[in-house]
């Protein structure tokens, strides 16, 4: 009887454990991150192999899953002050520094091994240097300018560009088209990062964070920065057809979802709320990859 409730003290312990890592990985966010990825591939790629779609599969998720994990390891002490944040792995104890550090040093690596060697060498690069500009610049930057955003949405967009550089040959190349992809995801994630700090706006002024585009939070500036952000992604989402990527149904799409975007980014210029933002918030999970797959079926058969 000792033993059966010692065996299952272990495996409570090893779940747990288990649990906690996944935690670190903050595997949804990642999961969406790998999404942008293999959406772009598969829009620029004209052949591909299995073997591509499993390392961009799980070498972008390794490498953003070791970017989120460094940066929980270096906000540690200021997770403990936020609600959302104060029930992760690190402040909790289920996790110390030292297995987390091991954790997303392997995975870091491991993931950049991945993209090295089975796609080219450039996208290893691009993922490894995601990992350092998201958690050496933008993480500390967050308590210094609310301008931390604007670097933070850098290696939010990168996967766009590693998936596009994935489909090229030898070392790999960045073509007109990937960049555009790439701004259109670069551009998108300020209204979306913007209404997440709306919500979270009480949150962020306990750790000192400057998430709003304005340092006075929740004001009119912010919600101007906000909506113009918004317009801006407009023509920006319609660049591939203008330069005749895609055809008219595809731009039909983009834009009614580029219209949706804009009404909810004004509603909450107008009203100011939470509610608003939230909407806001919502509103860019669902536009991103509407727009992506848009984009995709667009370009492969110019419609």
């Amino acid at each position: 009887m000792q033993t059966n409730v010692h065996t299952s003290g272990q495996e409570t312990i090893i779940y747990s454990k288990a649990k906690s890592f996944l935690k670190l990985t903050k595997f949804t966010l990642s999961a969406l991150v790998v999404f942008s990825a293999i959406i772009t591939f598969f829009t620029v790629a004209d052949t591909f192999t299995w073997k591509q779609v499993l390392a961009i599969c799980l070498g972008g998720f390794l490498v953003t899953a070791a970017a989120n994990g460094f940066n929980q390891i270096i906000e540690k002490d200021l997770d403990k002050l936020m609600n959302r944040t104060k029930s992760r792995p690190i402040p909790t104890g289920n996790l110390t520094v030292g297995q987390a550090l091991i954790f997303c040093a392997v995975f870091g690596v491991t993931g950049t091994i991945l993209l090295w060697v089975f796609t080219n060498p450039l996208c290893g690069i691009i993922g490894f240097f995601s990992i350092i500009l998201y958690a050496l610049v933008y993480t500390p930057l967050k308590r210094v300018t609310p301008f931390s955003v604007f670097v933070g949405a850098i290696p939010g967009a990168l996967p766009t560009l590693i998936g596009a550089i994935a489909a090229t040959e030898g070392f790999g190349s960045v073509t007109f088209f990937a960049l555009l992809l790439f701004f259109i995801q670069f551009f998108w994630q300020f209204p979306h990062f913007w209404a997440i700090a709306w919500v979270s706006h009480d949150d962020y002024q306990r750790a000192g964070f400057f998430m709003l585009p304005s340092k006075g939070g929740r004001d009119k500036s912010s919600r101007s920065q906000i909506l113009v952000y918004t317009l801006s992604l407009f023509p920006i989402a319609l660049t591939p057809f203008v330069f005749d990527y895609t055809g008219w149904i595809s731009a039909t799409v983009v834009s009614c979802m580029g219209l949706v975007f804009i009404f909810q980014a004004y509603s909450l210029y107008r009203s100011g709320t939470i509610d608003d933002a939230r909407k806001l918030m919502f509103g860019s999970f669902i536009y991103l990859p509407l727009v992506q797959l848009a984009l995709m079926v667009g370009h492969k058969f110019l419609i």
